[in-house]
């Protein structure tokens, strides 16, 4: 997953606001040729929305070929229905969609965005509208697993190029090698590595899909990493529309059910 954590380890793991606004706006450092102003998307009807469509449960087609769906594409749909507009997506790969939102293709990015110091320097962000932490994922009857410190001399299932096996490796895990999460959680599973450290999203939509009753999370990180919507800089009246938004939302318990639809948790909030 693209779900990126905050501290220096975390940050990129666990693992912005709309272009061009008008001069009403007080968009004067909006990029060039956008105009994705409040009143641009109002006037049109329509707010264009940069996605990747190909990350479950966030943004993906069901069975590959069906409508586009997910914990992102509900919530910004929820998001427009409350600005009384319509969604037009436009789904693109990953690597280019903030130059995507910069050119003016879309007016917001649903997409799971974590707002690094870096991000929030180039672009507007929402209000937050899921929190994750890392955690460690063990079996159900492990009792010597019960925080990072506790993994000194453990073994650990972790893909080499994830920030997940740098948390490992500095709290003095032996590591395993494995591609991903399902080869990761399967060796956990299974007996043959004592756990593996991830995002909670990730768990919780792995106990979501496959109903698995075998495990739990024997610690989490202290901090959180937040995701919001992404914007263009300067575009404050369409994120405080959006912000706007997401508060009635939050109130009507709308966000809560969504995201209990797709990881049997709140991670709203």
């Amino acid at each position: 997953m693209k779900l990126k954590i905050m501290s220096a380890v975390l940050l990129a793991a666990l693992t912005v606001s709309l272009a061009g606004c008008s001069a009403a706006d007080s968009d004067d450092t909006a990029t060039a040729g956008a105009d994705t102003s409040l009143s641009a998307v109002t006037d049109a009807g329509v707010l264009t929305v940069g996605t990747e469509g190909t990350y479950r449960p966030f943004t993906f087609h069901e069975g590959g070929s069906g409508a586009l769906t997910g914990y992102d594409v509900e919530i910004i749909e929820a998001v427009a229905a409350e600005l009384g507009v319509k969604v037009k997506f436009e789904e693109t790969q990953w690597d280019g969609i903030f130059a995507g939102l910069e050119a003016g293709r879309f007016d917001v990015i649903a997409n799971q965005v974590t707002t690094t110091p870096e991000r929030v320097a180039k672009y507007d962000f929402s209000t937050p509208y899921t929190f994750s932490t890392g955690v460690i994922v063990v079996k159900s009857d492990n009792t010597s697993i019960t925080s990072f410190d506790s993994l000194s001399g453990k073994t650990t299932a972790q893909s080499l190029t994830s920030n997940w096996n740098t948390l490992a490796t500095e709290s003095g895990a032996n590591v395993q090698a494995v591609e991903g999460w399902a080869q990761s959680v399967a060796l956990v599973e299974q007996g043959r590595v004592d756990a593996t450290v991830n995002d909670n999203l990730t768990f919780l939509d792995y106990q979501k899909q496959t109903g698995a009753t075998g495990l739990k999370v024997a610690a989490n990180t202290d901090e959180k990493s937040a995701t919001s919507f992404a914007f263009v800089k300067g575009s404050t009246a369409l994120t405080d529309a959006v912000d706007g938004a997401l508060e009635k939302l939050a109130a009507a318990g709308t966000l809560t059910s969504i995201s209990e639809k797709y990881f049997g948790s709140d991670v709203s909030q």
